[in-house]
């Protein structure tokens, strides 16, 4: 395969527990990768720790809660590559720990930023241009908690909620188009793989970033 004809995956989070063992994946699989994040001299260590290429990688920094910064990532990445072929949004985080009566406005302002409009800033600044080209895939990672939320996670889990819809709304919307969605669906992400160290009844329905990356 050619360099011109390897896919371009624009990762954002990528510097993040997750973000770093998919990278790894995408680089054996030897695609071109844009990293995007927030620190520049993280995206490059990341990059030197997983022996990427000069040529086959793109460092990225930008804050995705701001619609400008991401039509901007876009740009720059379609720039370098000419296209891109594969979204993989990670941003995000959880807060969690008080009921809903109780629960600051702020976090849950904090984690619709993180999820819910990070997700809907990226993928209106990257989806057109796969439906423009007829090909394209869109992967984020939601949680089972929508479906059965948990209790004293109502800001989180609204958040997911949230950006699932958003992202299910979007796979109804390209339909047809040769562009698809997908959301991988975890109950909690296991970064330390306390499930395989010390395993619990608690941890044993998590996975691992591992589990996560092969489901790509």
């Amino acid at each position: 395969m050619s360099a011109d004809a390897s896919p371009v995956v624009l990762v954002t989070g990528a510097t993040g527990p997750l973000g770093r063992v998919v990278v790894a994946r995408f680089a054996a699989d030897g695609t071109r990768l844009a990293l995007v994040g927030r620190d520049r001299e993280k995206l490059e260590a990341q990059a030197s720790e997983t022996g990427l290429a000069a040529e086959a990688w793109l460092p990225v920094v930008g804050e995705l809660t701001d619609a400008a910064a991401a039509r901007a990532v876009a740009a720059a990445v379609e720039e370098r590559f000419g296209r891109i072929d594969v979204l993989l949004h990670l941003v995000g985080g959880w807060v969690g720990g008080t009921p809903v009566v109780g629960v600051d406005p702020d976090e849950v302002r904090s984690m619709l930023d993180q999820h819910l409009w990070t997700t809907l800033h990226v993928a209106q600044a990257v989806v057109p241009g796969m439906v423009a080209r007829g090909s394209g895939r869109v992967l984020a990672v939601t949680s089972s908690t929508v479906a059965d939320p948990a209790r004293d996670q109502a800001g989180y889990t609204t958040a997911k909620a949230a950006q699932e819809m958003l992202l299910r709304s979007l796979a109804r919307e390209v339909a047809g188009s040769g562009v698809t969605v997908n959301l991988v669906v975890v109950r909690s992400i296991d970064v330390t793989h306390e499930r395989e160290t010390a395993p619990t009844a608690k941890n044993a329905a998590n996975t691992t970033p591992e589990e996560i990356k092969d489901s790509k």
